[in-house]
């Protein structure tokens, strides 16, 4: 089972910055994708700021603060993801806006790279035939707000391989949560 090393984030809101910091925490490093640099950046900030609170709390120490920020960086790229080994998208929830991303990262993520969304709603089958790899597309549904809630959905669809599987359930164990597999 080959191991999750950088991991891609498309969406920068709510989900996508608790994402971004839930994978950086854990040692993963992170590429925060948006459509424009302004709103990537504006995660990166978003997160520090909740790390500042941490801090002050004492929390975490300033040595992990930087820590973590410095496994972020952004982008309003869709290629700077093409080395990821899995890509989490938290976009706008329409099927075919995220039939249209898969289609894309399909086409720039490396081989092995998992294809996942944080969707709860919508069938993720539907974006795994988007692809010619549904055995790497699944769902791996984080609650909100994604750093303190420990349960993580990782959606199984048809077309799913079991190591696909695996490897979601083994990134949400690194990342400090709970996972549950759940059928489509």
């Amino acid at each position: 089972m080959a191991d999750i090393f950088e991991v891609g984030v498309v969406g920068s809101g709510i989900m996508g910055a608790g994402l971004a910091e839930v994978a950086a925490r854990s040692g993963h490093h992170v590429v925060v994708r948006s459509r424009t640099k302004a709103n990537a950046d504006a995660v990166l900030a978003r997160i520090g700021k909740g790390l500042d609170k941490q801090v002050a709390k004492a929390k975490i120490t300033e040595d992990e603060r930087e820590s973590i920020l410095s496994r972020i960086r952004t982008t309003d790229h869709l290629g700077q993801l093409a080395g990821c080994d899995l890509v989490i998208e938290s976009v706008v929830e329409d099927l075919a806006v995220k039939r249209e991303l898969f289609e894309e990262l399909e086409q720039i993520v490396k081989p092995s790279g998992i294809l996942a969304t944080n969707t709860s709603t919508l069938p993720i089958v539907e974006m795994a035939m988007a692809t010619q790899r549904p055995e790497l597309v699944c769902g791996i549904h984080f609650f909100n707000p994604a750093p303190v809630m420990q349960l993580v959905e990782v959606i199984k669809p048809v077309t799913a391989s079991d190591e696909t599987i695996d490897r979601a359930v083994a990134f949400a164990e690194r990342c400090g949560k709970d996972p549950i597999v759940v059928e489509d």
